[in-house]
């Protein structure tokens, strides 16, 4: 399936930490022409027509891997800019930190995309400067400095 990418989207994503706070959810995408080992993405989607970013980062949620998220805060808004098997991509992203109910299993876990597909869903350490794949949306310092504020 291609993906209009020919206008500004908005989504609403979760940072979305364990118990212990030393690593939290993302979905691991394949490969693409800029990541050929694939990449981490926070876990949500976009904000529909006439939704919050609060209600749509609940729903996405909901949708993608049947939990609930508890203690729901806004973290950050940013502008994602990136280049995705060399078509241009721009989002707003609201982003936010809460709870997963239930929590995804430390390995095997999978997410189901609004296009059907399915991804692994893994947990990535907070401190990951050691990292090979990036993580979108990306910001400086890393989530965990944004994170450890909260």
């Amino acid at each position: 399936m291609t993906v209009d990418r020919s206008f500004i989207r908005v989504k609403a994503m979760l940072l979305a930490p364990n118990p212990e706070r030393t690593a939290h959810a993302v979905s691991l995408n394949p490969p693409t022409a800029e990541h050929p080992e694939g990449y981490h993405r926070l876990i949500g989607g976009s904000v529909e027509l006439g939704e919050t970013h609060r209600d749509a980062v609940v729903r996405e949620v909901r949708e993608e891997l049947g939990a609930d998220v508890d203690d729901l805060e806004l973290v950050d808004v940013i502008e994602n800019i990136f280049r995705i098997d060399g078509h241009l991509g721009h989002e707003i992203v609201f982003v936010h930190t809460g709870r997963l109910d239930p929590l995804p299993p430390p390995s095997g876990a999978t997410l189901t995309e609004s296009d059907g597909s399915v991804v692994p869903v893994v947990w990535r350490p907070l401190d990951d400067h050691a990292e090979a794949l990036p993580l979108y949306p990306a910001v400086p310092g890393g989530w965990s400095e944004r994170l450890s504020a909260l």
